[in-house]
């Protein structure tokens, strides 16, 4: 019985640290401690000794099973151990490796000249105000002084939306919600979204506005020429080309528009090549702005004493300015979401 328990012993005890994973030792011990395993087999078999030899057998197969138990837990937290240690080796960091930058982003062209011109706003004391993109008829034509039957909104190329709604054309609407909301003195920029029907090199359906208005007794025009002027000479270098232009706008009597010369071409009409400049389409000047004297009209709407008050507005296109000061001659490419232009301005 002794010689050989103490073979059986050797071999399994060898098989357990040949053993070279946790399934292969897990199936070992079902095999030898299992309800049918080789040593379980032997402890229900001492009955069939004599009665004499039953408790010294019985002590050597205990010896036995609590020995392989405790070389099965000892060799599956080496063969854990060695796991572990081979993946921490696989898998390790080189740290002398050199590290892989991660590009940060920036600020949008757009939102860059937006920041701008608010800046030299700001600057001038005046405030910001915003006002929602979906607007009624009332706000965004008939109260800036555009019945139903102007011919200006045909200007417009507006996009309509339901039960009298459409997205509003331009930025003016919050001039006449600031208006009826509050009294004069008011000295207010709105930056903000607008949406026509319009598509080209110079053009689109969703584009960028900042409109402005100063109310209070006495503004005169050369108020306005004194702030427009200002701004030009701040948002461009101060020897740019500029003219007034007499023109005309439903809410505004006098009107004119602010034009630049056109930096793409330099006031030429064509580029190097000798093509035709598409910005400014041979003419050498864009027009960047519109404003002019708040008709008193307007003033009669939200509940103003034109008698008492006057003041002047302007608008201007955010993306023809960021054309000109970074000599971009596509507006459609601050819509493409192309990396290779929008990491330009990092």
């Amino acid at each position: 019985m002794n010689d050989s328990l103490e073979t059986l012993r050797g071999e399994l005890l060898d098989r357990i640290q040949q053993a070279n994973s946790e399934q292969e030792l897990e199936q070992l011990r079902v095999a030898v401690l299992g309800r049918s395993g080789s040593v379980t087999a032997r402890l229900r078999g001492l009955k069939e000794l004599p009665a004499e030899e039953r408790p010294r057998a019985g002590e050597a197969l205990n010896q036995l099973r609590r020995e392989l138990e405790a070389s099965l837990d000892e060799r599956v937290a080496a063969v854990k151990n060695h796991a572990k240690a081979q993946a921490l080796k696989d898998e390790r960091i080189d740290i002398s490796l050199p590290g892989t930058r991660w590009q940060r982003g920036s600020a949008h062209p757009l939102t860059l000249v937006i920041d701008e011109i608010v800046e030299i706003f700001w600057g001038m004391g005046f405030e910001i105000a915003r006002g929602p993109d979906i607007e009624d008829d009332y706000h965004n034509f008939e109260a800036l002084n555009m019945p139903k039957d102007h011919p200006a909104r045909d200007m417009q190329d507006t996009f309509f939306v339901a039960h009298g709604r459409l997205l509003r054309t331009h930025t003016s609407p919050v001039q006449i919600r600031t208006m009826e909301a509050r009294q004069p003195p008011l000295q207010v920029i709105v930056p903000g979204a607008v949406y026509r029907h319009d598509d080209d090199a110079t053009h689109s359906p969703m584009f960028h506005q900042v409109e402005g208005f100063m109310v209070d007794e006495r503004i005169a025009f050369s108020d306005l020429k004194g702030v427009l002027t200002h701004f030009l000479r701040q948002i461009f270098e101060p020897d740019a080309g500029v003219r007034f232009r007499p023109s005309f706008f439903p809410f505004t009597e006098p009107s004119a528009e602010i034009d630049i010369q056109c930096v793409i071409c330099a006031g030429s009409g064509s580029i190097k090549s000798g093509q035709t400049c598409r910005v400014c389409k041979a003419t050498g000047w864009l027009e960047i702005l519109g404003a002019g004297m708040i008709d008193p009209a307007v003033f009669k709407f939200v509940g103003y004493d034109p008698e008492k008050f006057s003041g002047f507005a302007f608008g201007m296109g955010v993306e023809r300015i960021a054309m000109l000061k970074y000599g971009i001659d596509d507006i459609r490419m601050f819509f493409q979401n192309d990396l290779r232009f929008l990491r330009q301005f990092n």
